[in-house]
This record gives structure tokens, C-alpha cells and sequence, in this order.
């Protein structure tokens, strides 16, 4: 496609074609934005800029469906500005005008046709962002009447507020209509999956899953018309033998989107699964489709089961569902079917938790395996239960749901037993505000049942924000104290008497690291460990999946000169990863000397290290690229860039660098300091350093370790 801008203009008449196959033969674009300005269209205002948007603009939601790199976006400034393009007169020479259109819904905003000055035909948006996104869609008007006369074209704003902005695209003479209509197809279900075919990038169309008249799913999806990116799966197993219908909310005249469904007991990436080059090799990623939150961590019967926020249907964040897998360890995970599905369409499942309900206090235990009981928030209905009988692989709903609901906003529900008080905890962060605090109007509330089905208000706490966890640990002297942290990871330690928590420190510093978020304890962790993981925000492009899971951290309690503080510790399974070990031995490593790690190569790496500076300034390691970094003189230790509080313990300074192909976590001071740092390493850079500088730097431990993968072969 030609860079620069294309326009047809009735004055010195240039009529440009394109054998691009999206258009029909004969067709005449007016205009498809692609260049750095708007050409001969006039400007007026601010709201389109001096050029086309290349997308989305800053603070605006996510545009998709565009052609392309440009298009005519009136967000510039924000929903208040205004403004409008106005194209030179041009003859109508075809039956349809076609064009794809977003954003606010209103006659201030939109585009127009005008014939001898007068407005013939008008258009504008639809108000509505599928799966949290503006997308463009195609549509037309009918121009044969007017054929061989001359008009001139207006996209304009003229409203101010929500909604307040217009988005254009591929302006297009076609003697072809192009539109999208709702479709549908009927299957009869005889295999386990139905792949649908995913374009990243490509407008979402709301897909509707019916069984014997009644729907049963409703997702969004970028489904694509012509050849996909990959493969995303419907779990038809319930269904087998039955039929299926699937509807579409809009497709266009030539898409191959429902037509190129289809059932299959593999799935096409069982060659290549888990082994893609941005595929983390040491932490939990979805084989297919986007991540973020755990939920629901909880052991039961020789399994931890990790359920996490999962959109099955795209790359990007949507259609909230609670993804589901399965570790003997806590490293090797097998992935199962989603576990939670959305209670209709709209009403996301959010986080949550869940705990095996020993005892039975609910009355929902049946069979002989665990009772697995989660609490996740509807966001349709607000704070709901649901129980698994079956090892936490389906889960019933509460039919009394929801349990909890909140005046305003409210997420995330954590679920515990509080031995001494025989009573279920609920902990759930809420907005509250009228809480005199303003900073503390987001918070956390706390609840009570004796059964999971009644729940009671007992007390809040200010200053938190979203995903709640709370969890008792001893000191070294034994005396137990409680910690209350949230999504940021930061905490505060105190007492908790089963309805009131009360804190005995400010809030601390959780990790120091970047893009780790909304970690959970495991309940019921078989040794009495609480063990965290917490999202690990990695953004892997080209792949078919996006997001992963940190590492699995053991925290403890210790005590320090300030008070007690948290601690992370990766867990001892994950030795279990170890292939190769380099002992490098004690030794002194000086500003001038040799490299400790010249000749170890590999992308898979567990470091452990132990030093006193000594005269050092700095001691670096050189992980793949990125420099972890030990300031003496700061007591302080900066991991790409990255810097935390790290002050040596005994005088000495204890380092476990965990290093996978899209991120490193470090682990300094004996636990204090905690740096998770996401990065997609490059696969062409595995050289490894140890340099320091301005003295000498006394190593008593240097152990480096080759690592293996945590994903089993054989996908299917």
C-alpha cells in the first residue's frame, strides 16, 4: 500500500485503485489514512490532530478493527475536544460507499455525505466496546442515486463527554456493499474441543454457544475472517452428541470466520506447545490465550491447584473466566479445562480463592473426595460461593448467590478458617466512600460464617486495593502474628482475633521488584508453608498465549532491627530442575581479574551466591544482558535498572538469582529483599559475568546451576 495519503477530489480528478484482495476489482478509495497527514482533507479544531492516529490514543480504550496504520481518531485531547475533517469535492462514480466506523454514538458525532450542500446520507458510532475495546466496523450507504454528481464528505465532533469521539477508516467506492450481519451454524458435538480461528489485532465479535435452546456460553472473540494466528478451543466434552449452535453478533459478507470452525480431539500446536521462544520455561503459563490473577490456590488430595483469571478466547484481557491446572510440586503443571465459566453473558467471573471445607460445615460434601469451596466475584451478581466435588474440576454454584453484596465496588473474596474462633473468614477489598480517610476509602472487609453460606460484617481496614490475603506466620521465638496484604504486596503485621484485624506496623514494602502482582498463599499447603505466586506481567507478543505465574516463594516471618518483617524464599522443589552444577567455590574476585563465569552458557539458570563486599563498591552479575547489581555503600541492590533496600545479614550478602526466558527473580538479604523483573531475554545472548569494582569482593559460596524445563512433552 502506497505510505502516503490517498484521496479522490473532484478538482484535477485523481481516481486511485488498489489491487489489494480485501477490495473488489473497480473499487475506489477515497481515503485510508496511511499517511502522516490528512492530505487535502480540511482541519478544523483539535479533536483529529495534524494527522491520522496510528491506533490508540493516550488514555483512550484500546481501538481495534482499523486497516492498516492510520485512521481518522477524534480522541486527540480527550473526550472534550472538538473538531472536523472536510474532504474536497469528489464525483460519485460506484453504487455503495463503503467505510468502517467506532466509537461515541450521537448526532454530534459521526460522518457525513453532502450532495449540493445538502446532508444525504449520515452515520456514526455504536457506543459499545466488546471485551473492553472500541472496534471499527464496516458499513455502507447506498449512493446510486446520486452517481456521477459531486460531494464532498464532513467526519465531525461536536460533543463533549463520555463517548465524545468518532473513529473513521477505509473510505471505499465499491460497486459491492460491505456490511456485517449476525450468523450462525450448526454442529452436532462428536469430538472434545472446537478450535476457532483468532486473528490478534482483528475486530471482536460477540460469540453466542447454545445447547437444546438455552445459551451456554457468550465470550468475545477476534475472530478471523481469512487465515489466523492461531487456534483458540471450545470444550465441547459436556455436549457430546447434541447439537451445538454457534452465533456470531456480526461477521462481514466474506468472512470465513464461522465456516473455518472446526472439531478435533488434538489440538495444532501439540508439535511446538510449551516450547515457543517467549514460552517461560520455569513458571506457569496458559497454553493458550491471556492470564493474570491465581486464584483459588488451595492442596487437596496430592494436588495444588492453581485456577487463575483466564480469557481462552484472546490474547488480550476479556472474558474472565477461571482457568484451572494441576501440580504434584508446584513446577509442573498440567493444565486442565476452565473450571468456572461466566454466569451469562457480561457477568465475568473476577478472583478469588477457595479451601477444602474439611468438616463439612456447608453439607455439600458428597463422595469421597475433598470438598473444594471457592468464593469468586460475579461481576454481575457481586461475591459468590460454588463447590467441586469432584477434585476441583467442575464447580456448582451457590443457588442462594450472591453472598455478599457491596454498596459500591468491591473484588476479590479470600476465604480462611480461623481455628480459634471455629468460624470461616471472608476478607474482600471494597470501595468505600464515605470513609472519613480518602486514602483509606479502599479497603478491606471482613466477614464471618459458620457454614459458607451466611455471611456476617464484622470490621474494615483502610488503605488496601483489590486481591486480599491474609495468613498467620511464627517468628523464630514462635510468637505468631498476622499479616494482611493486598494486591501491591504490601503488608502490615499485626493481630487478628477472627473479626478484627489490628495493626501493629505502618504498611511495608512487599516486593521491590516490577510488573508482580495479586499473589495468594496456598491453603492447605501439606508441610503448614505458605507459599505465594503472584502474577508475573510479561507480555509476550507473536505468541498464541500472553502472561505468566512467578516462581512459587516460601514466606516466613523474621525478626530485624525495625521490627518483624516478611521474607521470600523460592521453595526446595524447584531443585528438582537442576541438570548441570557449577561449584565455583570461595574465592576473591578483584576489579582487574578474571571473569568467575566466563565458558557457562545456557538461557535456564539458578545462581546462588554468598560474599562480604569487602573494599567492592559494586559486585554485578551479568544475567543474560540484564546487570544484577550489589551497592555496597548504598546497601542496595538493582536488578536492569531496578533498585531495593538489601542490607547484609551477619555481614554477609546471600543472592538467589532465578533466571527464565522472560524474566529473572532475585532473592536477597536472606529472604528480605524480593525482586521479581520481567524482561523477554534475548535467545541469542546466554553469556554470563561476575565483575565487581573499586576493591576486592570475598565469595564463600558461588554455585550456578543449568535448569531443565518444567513442561512435560507429548502436548496434546
Amino acid at each position: 500500500m502506497n505510505s502516503k495519503f490517498r484521496y479522490l477530489a473532484a478538482v484535477g480528478l485523481m481516481v486511485v485503485t488498489t489491487p489489494s484482495a480485501c477490495f473488489a476489482q473497480g473499487d475506489i478509495v477515497i481515503a485510508d489514512f496511511e499517511g502522516a497527514n490528512y492530505g487535502t482533507w480540511k482541519v478544523e479544531g483539535t479533536a483529529f490532530g495534524a494527522g491520522p492516529a496510528k491506533g490508540s490514543l493516550p488514555n483512550q480504550m484500546s481501538v481495534e478493527g482499523f486497516s492498516g496504520k492510520g485512521l481518522a481518531n477524534s480522541y486527540v485531547g480527550g473526550d472534550d475536544s472538538k473538531g472536523k475533517l472536510t474532504l474536497p469535492p469528489f464525483a460519485i462514480e460506484r453504487k455503495f460507499i463503503n467505510f468502517k466506523i467506532g466509537g461515541g454514538k450521537s448526532e454530534q458525532l459521526g460522518i457525513r455525505l453532502l450532495v449540493e450542500g445538502k446532508t444525504v446520507r449520515s452515520a456514526t458510532g455504536t457506543n459499545e466496546r466488546p471485551g473492553g475495546s472500541e472496534a471499527l466496523q464496516w458499513t455502507n450507504w447506498d449512493v446510486s442515486e446520486f452517481k456521477g454528481k459531486s460531494a464532498t464528505l464532513e467526519i465531525f465532533d461536536d460533543k463533549t463527554g463520555g463517548w465524545g469521539h468518532i473513529s473513521v477508516d477505509n473510505i471505499i467506492q465499491s460497486d459491492t456493499a460491505k456490511t456485517v450481519i449476525p450468523r450462525e451454524r450448526e454442529i452436532v458435538a462428536t469430538e472434545p474441543w472446537l478450535l476457532l480461528p483468532v486473528k490478534n489485532g482483528a475486530p471482536k465479535r460477540t460469540i453466542a454457544v447454545s445447547v437444546g435452546g438455552k445459551e451456554l456460553r457468550n465470550f468475545n472473540m477476534e475472530l478471523a475472517d481469512g487465515e489466523p494466528d492461531w487456534w483458540a478451543r471450545l470444550d465441547l466434552s459436556l455436549w457430546k452428541g447434541q447439537k451445538v449452535l454457534i452465533k456470531t453478533s456480526a461477521l462481514p459478507d466474506d468472512s470465513k470466520g464461522l465456516d473455518q470452525m472446526y472439531q478435533s480431539a488434538t489440538m495444532p500446536d501439540a508439535a511446538t506447545a510449551y516450547k515457543e521462544a517467549l514460552r517461560g520455561q520455569l513458571r506457569f503459563s496458559p497454553r493458550l490465550g491471556w492470564l493474570n490473577d491465581p486464584n483459588g490456590m488451595v492442596y487437596s488430595q496430592g494436588e495444588y491447584h492453581l485456577y487463575f483469571q483466564a480469557n481462552p478466547f484472546g490474547w488480550a484481557w476479556d472474558n474472565m473466566h477461571w482457568g484451572h491446572a494441576v501440580s504434584p510440586d508446584m513446577v509442573h503443571w498440567t493444565e486442565l479445562p476452565v473450571a468456572i465459566y461466566p454466569h451469562s453473558a457480561g457477568d465475568m467471573v473476577f478472583s478469588g480463592s477457595a479451601i477444602v471445607d474439611k468438616n463439612n460445615t456447608s453439607g455439600w460434601k458428597k463422595g469421597p473426595n475433598d470438598l473444594i469451596v471457592a468464593a469468586y466475584t460475579s461481576t454481575g451478581r457481586g461475591e459468590c460461593i460454588a463447590y467441586s466435588t469432584d477434585k476441583g474440576r467442575t464447580f456448582t454454584d451457590f443457588e442462594n448467590n450472591p453472598v455478599i453484596k457491596h454498596k459500591g465496588e468491591g473484588r476479590d473474596p479470600r476465604l480462611l478458617w480461623h481455628e480459634p474462633t471455629k468460624q470461616w473468614v471472608l476478607v474482600v477489598w471494597s470501595q468505600d466512600d464515605s470513609w472519613p480517610v480518602p486514602s483509606e476509602r479502599g479497603g478491606i472487609d471482613f466477614y464471618t460464617s459458620p457454614d459458607l453460606k451466611k455471611w456476617t460484617y464484622q470490621s474494615r481496614v483502610g488503605g488496601y486495593f483489590e486481591c486480599a490475603d491474609l495468613f498467620e506466620l511464627p517468628l523464630e521465638n514462635g510468637t505468631k502474628k498476622w499479616v494482611l496484604t493486598a494486591a501491591s504486596s504490601e503488608y502490615r503485621i499485626g493481630t487478628f482475633d477472627g473479626k478484627k484485624f489490628v495493626p501493629e506496623t505502618p504498611k511495608l514494602p512487599g516486593m521491590q521488584g516490577r510488573d508482580y502482582y495479586a499473589a495468594q498463599t496456598f491453603s492447605h499447603e501439606p508441610k503448614g508453608r505458605y507459599v505465594q505466586i503472584g502474577w508475573f506481567r510479561t507480555e509476550t507478543r507473536g505468541m498464541p498465549f500472553n502472561q505468566a505465574m512467578s516462581i512459587p516463594s516460601e514466606l516466613k516471618l523474621k525478626t530485624t532491627p525495625e521490627g518483624p518483617r516478611l521474607t521470600w524464599t523460592p521453595v526446595p522443589e524447584l531443585e528438582s530442575l537442576r541438570t548441570q552444577t557449577h561449584t565455583l567455590g570461595a574465592q576473591s574476585v578483584f576489579e582487574t581479574g578474571p571473569n568467575p563465569l566466563a565458558g557457562i552458557k545456557g538461557d535456564l539458570f539458578e545462581i546462588r551466591a554468598e560474599f562480604e563486599p569487602g573494599t567492592a563498591n559494586n559486585i554485578t552479575f551479568d544475567v543474560r544482558g540484564v546487570p544484577v547489581s550489589y551497592n555496597a555503600a548504598k546497601s542496595e541492590i538493582s536488578v536492569g535498572g531496578f533498585h531495593a533496600s538489601a542490607p547484609l545479614q551477619g555481614g554477609k550478602q546471600r543472592l538467589t538469582i532465578y533466571v527464565d526466558r522472560t524474566g529473572i527473580e532475585v532473592y536477597a538479604s536472606d529472604g528480605l529483599t524480593f525482586v521479581p523483573f520481567n524482561t523477554n531475554l534475548k535467545a541469542d545472548d546466554l553469556d554470563w559475568g561476575l565483575t565487581v569494582t573499586g576493591g576486592t569482593a570475598k565469595f564463600s559460596k558461588l554455585d550456578v546451576y543449568n535448569l531443565s524445563s518444567s513442561w512435560k512433552t507429548g502436548a496434546k
